[in-house]
């Protein structure tokens, strides 16, 4: 009876912490959407609100650390449960670095806005493919850390490429505007670091999905091509 409380109290801290990782994504996913929001405005107010928020993202990483730590130590988990903890521990830094490319967008967006350069080279048009993709990739890897599906996961991780082109695009453009008219050096080089910022984004999302993959198989498939073999071998 002892060692059932135990694993019952254990399964409860888990989802607990569970359900506070969730609520950090839910902020993170709204500070992304806020950003590029204002970015395609150029309202400041909202992007100071914006980079305001990144605090309480911070809050939640600290405190959330402290937890899985004390879990850690206090229950002292093992294989399977004990990938859980760690996988989630990295989930969390992930979300927090979210938050942080979302901060960058809103900070450019205001830059912008203080310069009078908003509209200049339709900039938010420039980003908006990848924006999307992006978007959908942090959403889709929440629901996916949220249900452990790993078949979501692995759809996911091969998302990832299609951000990659859309950037390396976005990138050759604005080299092209800056060559073809100086002029557009200054809002070029802004939109290319929001696209950057952007593509970060997608790649923590891909991070998460790899840490699903990894708490449901037991398998460590960053810097592999796993997400390619296994839609190749589902069809």
């Amino acid at each position: 009876m002892p060692g059932e409380h135990s694993s019952k109290q254990y399964d409860q801290d888990l989802e607990d912490i569970r359900s506070k990782v969730l609520l950090m994504g839910g902020l993170v996913e709204s500070q992304f959407l806020a950003a590029v929001t204002c970015f395609r405005t150029g309202d400041a107010e909202q992007a100071e609100q914006v980079i305001k928020a990144d605090d309480a993202v911070n809050r939640l990483e600290v405190s959330l650390d402290d937890t899985c730590s004390h879990l850690i130590v206090k229950r002292q988990p093992t294989a399977n449960d004990l990938r859980t903890v760690m996988a989630t521990i990295k989930v969390i830094t992930d979300l927090e670095r979210v938050g942080d490319e979302a901060t960058k967008i809103a900070r450019i967006a205001k830059n912008m806005h203080d310069r009078g350069t908003v509209g200049t080279l339709t900039h938010y048009e420039t980003v908006r493919v990848i924006a999307n993709c992006a978007s959908e990739m942090l959403h889709d890897a929440l629901d996916a850390f949220a249900r452990l599906d790993q078949n979501q996961a692995t759809r996911l991780i091969a998302q990832d490429e299609v951000i990659d082109h859309e950037f390396r695009s976005i990138m050759r453009n604005a080299i092209t505007y800056m060559m073809e008219d100086p002029r557009t050096i200054s809002a070029a080089l802004d939109t290319l670091w929001v696209a950057k910022a952007i593509e970060r984004i997608g790649d923590h999302a891909k991070n998460i999905a790899e840490y699903v993959i990894y708490v449901v198989e037991g398998k460590d498939i960053r810097h592999t091509d796993y997400a390619s073999v296994k839609l190749e071998q589902n069809g």
